[in-house]
């Protein structure tokens, strides 16, 4: 039906016939000429029609935003002084012939120009229209390119794409799953896959020694701006390496992927230990472009009459920690006060803080409703974090966690508010994870997923499971972490004793585990991997705020899809057939009852 997309349309195809389909974009009417913006996927070309053209130019007459058309055409150069060079087609137009209207369009919900601003929420109910947009098309546009990008690297590299069950058994992976009843088994249940993890690792056993999918996961668990109950992952795993080969193939990847994509050289990728991310950035996935460091003062802390400070740097889980904000002395009470409110999400009961007014006055030079407790320690803490004049402390006092957690997030949003950026990308890879975490109980939990390597012998993890390191690494750009792997357990004596720690009997392991320990007997490769976020990935390279952003169809904050009205209700008949009974809801009495 077309010989061109509008886009693809440039001056070096002056006096050429055409053949356009599309949408009308925009209409104008200029003394008895009308103009036709027309757009497809590839971009906008205008088209002119006047009355010399009696048939056309009516049909354009009652053309509006958003008709279908199909227009022939002659390319020429624009007249002198209407050039748009701002514009890939802006050179030219298209003289119609011929219009014809494929379609009517009722009015859109919203505009689909530059000025049109409307809620998320209309956009999502409304995606089919919303996916005309061209900046969406763009972003899945580029979506596309990096996922064929991907592809062509990790096939040169002598990996196989190697499909992988949707519906398997649920499997512990730090999330609820997303369970699908059976018909044929009564009683019995299917799960979404949160990863193919086990699978790539049994694909290792049989042989197949570099693999790699492009897979869609599920993940039943709390949304966030970069999160979603579906999503995508550029999976990778092979046989006979250790972490170096892994790290150093995925980063020519996404060195690859950049230049190609961008047209960007991204940085050296610099290796940091996870204890020494938490230490100095309160963060597993730092964002290295902001020149912000926490810097622990519990030494100093220990003896000032203020038990907010005292109290945990007394404790053995306790943490005090300083970040220094250069030039931050010209924050405003006010902002202050918002900061102490945003460390409150994180669980901080408060935010302490010490402007730098004029050192050289010690104390007196000190602004701040704390110093009063600092009169012995003042000059050993602005030494300790190299304070000037004009500076501001912000402080964390709590146990590790809640400190790590509210001051790392602190340091990430004055970094953004006060533009701290030194760089433009900042890539890192986290590395030496510990093997477990513990919750307030004490009960260890595998920090990554229980199928990661230690870096230990089994009788040292059984020794000392909370000191045990894992062969897990990290890839972080710009904050955000873009994949996480590890070299996996290939030692069934090995998984058995991780199993052990993590409480799990050999009864339940076999129950739940059964085909990966039969496996691992049956000479099983030391292998590992790497996987991507798909969705993390292209949001960061769009420069999206959200996920949601890259995303064809999404879901809501809340897992739901406004378009499609899911997740609905089911027949009767249907749940009858799978041998479920939905459970009523209780009655709320009524004051009449």
């Amino acid at each position: 039906m077309r010989s061109h997309y509008c886009g693809q349309l440039n001056e070096t195809q002056v006096d050429q016939e055409v053949t356009l389909c599309g949408w009308v974009h925009r209409r104008r009417d200029h003394g008895g000429v009308i103009f036709l913006d027309m757009r497809d996927r590839d971009g906008i070309a205008q088209v002119v029609v006047d009355p010399d053209t009696p048939e056309a130019f009516a049909t354009a007459d009652r053309a509006r935003n958003e008709f279908v058309l199909r227009i022939r055409g002659r390319i020429r150069l624009r007249p002198e002084g209407t050039q748009n060079p701002n514009m890939p087609t802006g050179m030219i137009e298209v003289l119609a012939k011929q219009v014809e209207v494929l379609n009517t369009a009722a009015t859109p919900p919203f505009q689909l120009d530059e000025h049109g601003k409307v809620g998320e929420e209309v956009r999502l109910k409304y995606r089919y229209i919303d996916l005309r947009r061209p900046e969406m098309i763009d972003k899945l546009r580029l979506r596309s390119r990096i996922s064929h990008s991907v592809r062509a690297f990790l096939e040169g590299q002598g990996f196989l794409d190697i499909e992988t069950p949707i519906l398997t058994r649920a499997t512990p992976e730090g999330a609820r799953d997303y369970l699908v009843p059976s018909r044929t088994h009564e009683g019995h249940f299917f799960a979404l896959p949160q990863s193919p993890q086990l699978f790539k690792q049994l694909l290792m056993v049989s042989g197949f020694d570099r693999y790699y999918q492009i897979a869609k996961c599920f993940r039943d668990e709390d949304l966030r701006a970069d999160r979603q109950p579906e999503f995508t992952q550029i999976d990778i795993e092979a046989s006979f390496v250790e972490e170096d080969d892994v790290m150093a193939i995925t980063e020519r990847m996404v060195r690859q992927l950049f230049s190609e994509v961008l047209d960007v050289k991204l940085p050296d990728f610099p290796r940091m230990p996870y204890a020494e991310a938490m230490q100095r950035y309160g963060s597993d996935k730092p964002d290295l472009r902001i020149p912000l460091e926490l810097v622990d003062v519990d030494d100093l802390m220990k003896e000032v009459d203020f038990k907010v400070f005292s109290g945990p740097a007394n404790a053995d889980d306790g943490r005090v920690a300083a970040l220094k904000v250069t030039g931050g002395a010209r924050l405003s009470r006010k902002e202050i006060d918002e900061y102490t409110k945003f460390v409150g999400i994180y669980g901080a009961r408060g935010l302490a803080w010490i402007k730098v007014n004029e050192r050289a006055k010690g104390i007196e030079g000190l602004q701040s409703p704390i110093v009063k407790f600092m009169e012995g320690i003042v000059e050993s803490l602005l030494d300790r974090v190299g304070a000037e004049d004009g500076d501001i402390i912000f402080f964390g006092a709590d146990k590790a966690r809640i400190v790590n957690e509210a001051i790392g997030a602190l340091r990430v949003k004055l970094g953004g508010d006060l533009d701290l950026y030194t760089a433009e990308w900042a890539p890192l890879w986290v590395v030496d994870f510990p093997m477990f975490e513990a919750d307030d109980a004490g009960r260890l939990s595998a920090l990554h997923h229980p199928f990661t390597a230690p870096s230990c012998t089994p009788d040292e993890l059984k020794a000392n499971p909370a000191a045990a390191l894992s062969r897990a690494y990290d890839m972080v750009l710009n904050g955000t972490e873009l994949g996480g792997g590890s070299i996996r357990i290939h030692d069934r004596d090995m998984q058995r004793q991780v199993f052990e720690v993590l409480g799990i009997n050999d009864a339940e392991a076999e129950e739940k585990f059964g085909f990966l320990l039969d496996a691992l007997q049956f000479g099983a490769p030391p292998h590992g991997g790497l996987a991507f976020g798909l969705d993390r990935l292209v949001m960061l390279m769009t420069g999206a705020r959200t996920i949601r952003e890259v995303i064809a169809f999404p879901k809501t904050q809340s897992a739901a899809c406004l378009m499609t009205d899911a997740p609905g209700e089911v027949s009767a008949d249907q749940l009858k057939d799978l041998n479920i009974r939905l459970r009523q809801k209780a009655k709320v009495p009524t004051s009449e009852e």
